[in-house]
């Protein structure tokens, strides 16, 4: 399968899989602290980034056989790997095939939802896409300020006005520019169930990383998550919302090394930090950019929609 990819570093090598709307560059905030102990391969997803689209449907399926077909071409069958929300689905659905991947980190894996929460998400992302497009000309300078940060990303962080602004912007342009975005939102949510592995078939360390203020694949997902997948290790990132690799760049870098050394490790130990404030700074500005927000973008939907 011919992915575009993004290859650097030196050492075992480490597959990292961005999720839906990103792109290699999503792994930007922890591409080099991985860098500096693995031949890490970052990949464009089919449709995202610069890889081209399937010539069939987009569900998560097919991008595990894309994926597959990848790794079998450039002889990687067995690497370890990371996966981002819908890659941290990938990379579970992975794992469960057997003798695709090695060590897996799953952070924040999409597809573990039930009843109402079905479309809560998928309606939710669907209307931050619509918004984060139709905002698409002034997307540069909302994520370059804090405040636009604080506006616009809540959904996806639990401290949106830290999130550096180059990292925002990329993954914002991403975002707006997926051409098969609505296609495998759709397959998300209504599309095929994930599948369980039984207790025992996954032999190599797979740790499950959620942030406690996720509110995209919410935190009582990952009980459903674990009895899919037993054989896997829960990691709890405080102060942490979808995106560990936003929030907790360091925390999240040192989780996936500790994993891929296939050494015991202790959850205090990866953490090693005290505790962020979680009010902003210009709360009171964040709400009225968030209003401003609000009304340019309904206006600019509304205008798009005539």
């Amino acid at each position: 399968m011919a992915l575009h990819y993004t290859r650097r570093g030196t050492g075992p090598s480490l597959l990292l899989v961005h999720g839906i709307g990103g792109s290699w560059r999503s792994w930007n905030t922890i591409f080099d602290t991985l860098a500096a102990a693995h031949d890490v391969i970052a990949v464009d997803l089919p449709g995202h980034g610069a890889s081209p689209k399937l010539p069939g449907e987009h569900t998560i399926g097919t991008l595990a056989d894309a994926l597959t077909a990848f790794l079998t071409e450039h002889n990687l069958l067995g690497i370890d790997a990371v996966g981002s929300s819908m890659g941290a689905r990938l990379v579970l659905e992975l794992a469960r095939r057997g003798g695709v991947l090695g060590a897996v980190v799953s952070l924040d894996p999409g597809g573990f939802w039930e009843g109402w929460e079905v479309p809560f998400f998928y309606h939710s992302v669907a209307a931050s896409q619509k918004l984060v497009t139709a905002l698409q000309p002034v997307m540069p300078a909302l994520m370059q300020s804090a405040v636009g940060r604080t506006a616009l990303l809540p959904q996806f962080s639990a401290r949106p006005w830290a999130v550096d602004g180059d990292q925002a912007q990329d993954e914002m342009y991403s975002f707006a520019h997926t051409p098969v975005f609505g296609e495998l939102l759709d397959a998300l949510a209504h599309g095929e169930v994930q599948q369980p592995a039984p207790a025992g078939s996954i032999t190599a360390p797979l740790v499950i990383g959620w942030g406690r203020h996720d509110r995209v694949c919410l935190p009582d997902q990952s009980r459903r998550a674990l009895a899919k997948f037993p054989d896997a290790r829960l990691y709890w990132f405080d102060h942490c919302g979808h995106f560990p690799q936003w929030d907790q760049p360091a925390e999240a870098a040192r989780l996936i090394l500790a994993t891929l050394r296939r050494q015991p490790f202790r959850d205090q130990d990866i953490a090693q930090k005290s505790a962020p404030q979680l009010r902003p700074a210009v709360p009171k500005a964040a709400v009225a950019a968030a209003l401003v927000l609000g009304l340019v973008g309904g206006w600019l939907l509304m205008k798009r929609s005539k």
